[in-house]
């Protein structure tokens, strides 16, 4: 489906956000796709992201999911406003291995003051489908700074 943006700079508003995502730079996730209503990432795989069993742990996940839903909704919205996540379901499909693991998130349905989002974790060599993500995000107006 195709969006357009309520901001025509949507991809500058994101790497403007992305300068204050720290916990997007400590997992050493990053941005590699940024379209309206689309957003892709990756993850390279590092050990303090495993959990007991040694796969990538559930919450890394779920953050990469949360993170590219948001995101996608984020590119189309106007540039006093901004989105957090409302309801976010994540359905782990297989362990989560490999060097290196992708993220795409994408808009399905773009409302007045809600967006649906879907998502999907792949193991980037494989293309083997770690999870499926389903997300609401909420239209807020940016809080005053003073």
């Amino acid at each position: 489906m195709q969006f357009v943006p309520k901001n025509i700079h949507y991809h500058e508003a994101i790497q403007e956000v992305l300068l204050n995502q720290n916990f997007m730079k400590h997992i050493g996730f990053e941005l590699t796709k940024i379209e309206p209503g689309a957003i892709e990432g990756k993850l390279n795989f590092q050990g303090f992201l495993k959990q007991q069993s040694g796969f990538l742990h559930g919450g890394a996940i779920a953050t990469m999911a949360d993170l590219v839903c948001g995101f996608a909704a984020y590119s189309l919205v106007a540039e006093d406003e901004f989105v957090v996540t409302s309801d976010l379901k994540i359905s782990y499909l297989n362990p989560g291995v490999g060097a290196v693991i992708l993220a795409k998130g994408w808009v399905i349905k773009a409302g007045s003051r809600m967006f649906f989002c879907e998502g999907e974790i792949l193991d980037a060599s494989s293309g083997t489908p770690i999870a499926k993500a389903s997300a609401t995000m909420v239209l807020l107006p940016k809080p005053m700074t003073s």
